[in-house]
């Protein structure tokens, strides 16, 4: 685990407010979001314990800013997966920053994604309200058809950026 310090606490922070923003006050519903990938960006490039901590947090307080519904700890979870599932697959894979190849991002990506937002959402909607488990799930796995290639090339090339310009160090 990467120690946090206060450059991790700082980015996390600015990560949970860019999901907020992203996934509560700038959307359109039913189109595609960029919600999730502040939560995976820092999954991938600080590990499975901040990912999860910026995917949790973020939740709440979106809900808290902006309350969709009834509070469901359920979607809690999920957003913590979101960035827990990606980090753990880039240890696992052994990608080292700030040289992460593309395929590595993509995998950890892509079973991070289908395991949250296709599989597990779709069934909580079913089991919570009784969304159409089928018709959830495959307009899920469309949306992420999507954004699993674009957060992959997104988050690749905001890492060599980052590195380049120093934001991101070897610490970090």
């Amino acid at each position: 685990m990467k120690k946090l310090n206060p450059r991790i606490i700082a980015i996390s922070g600015f990560l949970i407010a860019l999901n907020i923003v992203l996934s509560r006050v700038i959307t359109i519903p039913g189109v595609i979001n960029f919600g999730g990938f502040p939560i995976i960006f820092a999954g991938v490039v600080f590990g499975p314990v901040v990912g999860g901590i910026v995917g949790a947090v973020g939740d709440v307080v979106s809900f808290i800013v902006r309350p969709t519904g009834p509070f469901m700890p359920h979607f809690v979870l999920t957003s913590a997966l979101t960035g827990i599932i990606p980090g753990i697959l880039m240890k696992v894979l052994k990608a080292d920053l700030p040289k992460l190849p593309l395929w590595k991002i993509f995998v950890s990506i892509l079973v991070g994604q289908v395991t949250t937002s296709v599989l597990m959402v779709p069934y909580f909607r079913y089991i919570l309200f009784g969304h159409p488990l089928l018709v959830t799930m495959s307009k899920a796995a469309t949306k992420q058809a999507i954004n699993i290639p674009a957060y992959s090339i997104l988050i690749k090339t905001l890492v060599e950026s980052l590195a380049r310009t120093g934001v991101l160090k070897q610490e970090c």
